[in-house]
């Protein structure tokens, strides 16, 4: 018996005035609304291509052997209205980028929306859903392909499933997995009135539902302008990095768009010479 694995970006398309609105002047940012959904969808192809690289090695290491049993991973996007489906299938179409799956998110609240796509997935027949956003340039393919090992795992030893995160670096997450068993859900998590960070209230639902939890390394997602900075100095870096590190994969589009605009990250000049036997300033 062959079993379905989804590897779900979840996201919206490119349109100005509507993606990545942070780094618009209008919210504090550097770029206009045309700018920012131009770089947002640079990030989208890059973030596909990188879930298509870790589906491609997935599959890869768990071929369906001749008696049609093993596992089978794909790559599905999730999008919140039919128009949004059809900019992206027509978006991955001319970049080469293939796609098992769209799938239209429902809902009042983004919690909504997210509970509603893992269950369409799941009532679809599969056994485990790893979530990623369209922000995330630097995400690393050893990520998701880690992330379906632990549900493996959590699959085969806990009668509860088992739930996988990665942090983001603002107490929320940029990775979110679990299995069609895991009673977990997003309610209350991403909007509360409480002041639960995302990253807290997930871990508050494990706990108290007792969900094995797996937490790979933080990746930082790209929502304001001081994001956008660390994203570029890691871009830059990972660039000159890859020849002597072969598994890097580097985000390209992104990178390219950045640097045709012409933009410097730069900090403030650090006047402070402490030595180490003084007060930290």
């Amino acid at each position: 018996m062959v079993s379905k694995h989804a590897l779900m970006i979840f996201t919206k398309a490119p349109n100005p005035g509507v993606t990545k609105t942070r780094l618009t002047e209008a919210r504090g940012g550097i770029f206009t609304p045309e700018e920012a959904a131009e770089l947002y969808r640079a990030m989208v192809l890059d973030v596909a291509h990188i879930a298509s690289e870790a589906i491609r090695s997935l599959n890869t290491q768990n071929p369906v052997n001749c008696h049609g049993q093993g596992r089978e991973y794909h790559l599905v996007f999730s999008s919140p209205s039919p128009s949004d489906r059809e900019q992206l299938e027509e978006l991955l179409k001319e970049s080469g980028i293939e796609a098992s799956l769209f799938i239209i998110d429902q809902g009042k609240t983004f919690d909504d929306h997210f509970d509603n796509a893992f269950k369409q997935l799941f009532d679809q027949g599969y056994d485990s859903v790893v979530s990623i956003g369209g922000d995330l340039p630097t995400m690393p393919v050893s990520h998701l392909i880690q992330a379906f090992q632990w549900l493996d795992h959590f699959k085969d030893t806990s009668d509860r499933g088992g739930f996988v995160q990665a942090p983001c670096q603002e107490c929320g997450v940029s990775l979110v997995g679990y299995t069609a068993n895991t009673p977990m859900d997003s309610q209350g998590v991403y909007y509360n009135m409480d002041g639960v960070p995302a990253l807290d209230a997930y871990i508050n639902k494990a706990a108290a539902k007792e969900i094995p939890v797996a937490c790979l390394a933080p990746v930082a997602d790209v929502d304001d302008i001081n994001d956008l900075a660390h994203c570029i100095s890691l871009l830059r870096a990972m660039a000159y990095a890859k020849p002597f590190q072969q598994d890097i994969f580097l985000a390209e589009r992104t990178l390219d768009w950045i640097d045709q605009s012409g933009i410097i990250v730069s900090t403030p000049p650090n006047p402070n010479h402490d030595p180490r036997s003084t007060i930290d300033v």
